[in-house]
């Protein structure tokens, strides 16, 4: 049974946000003043596992990095959206170019500019140090904070409710 109050067996789609849940809040500074994100592992294994499995995946950000776009290209993720201003319109486009309704997606977002997508989500996921404003509009809020795992945590139920996890032999590769 899934700690998720949601029918996970309707999940096609999956689309994150990067600063705050792909990555710690707290993003380093280069010499150029360009940010430096920290990428979790166990998130990674998790999101081109996803990929493989069929599920449509996505990143619809603000932030503008070639290193974003190498990292999750890599994994599986070709639809990336970044120096998105306003996500909704992004969000909405999204789901129809890839068939899907809105209760077959899942959103996961944790700050102001990404409740848009929390509310026109079917199923919306914040980590636990998401904004207040965020965490009371999500269904489930991850026990999980940004940047350590709740990729992982989210599409391990996901796929665990589904019979997906460490299913086959491609469960165990990258």
């Amino acid at each position: 049974m899934s700690k998720i109050n949601y029918d996970l067996t309707l999940i096609k789609g999956i689309v994150f946000d990067v600063d705050g849940v792909l990555s710690p809040s707290t993003i380093p500074l280069g010499e150029d003043g360009m940010p430096i994100r920290m990428v979790n592992i166990k998130d990674g294994y998790a999101l081109q596992l996803a990929a493989k499995a069929g599920y449509k995946l996505a990143i619809i950000t603000g932030a503008d990095s070639q290193a974003i776009s190498l990292r999750y290209k890599a994994l599986g993720i070709t639809d990336i959206f970044q120096k998105a201003s306003k996500k909704l319109p992004i969000f909405i486009n999204w789901m129809e170019s890839c068939g899907l309704t809105p209760d077959q997606v899942v959103f996961v977002g944790d700050d102001v500019p990404d409740i848009c997508c929390l509310e026109a989500a079917g199923l919306s996921v914040v980590p636990a140090d998401a904004c207040a404003d965020a965490k009371a509009i999500a269904q489930y809020i991850s026990p999980i904070t940004g940047g350590y795992g709740v990729a992982r945590d989210i599409i391990e139920e996901i796929m665990r409710n589904n019979g997906q996890w460490m299913s086959d032999t491609e469960a165990f590769g990258w």
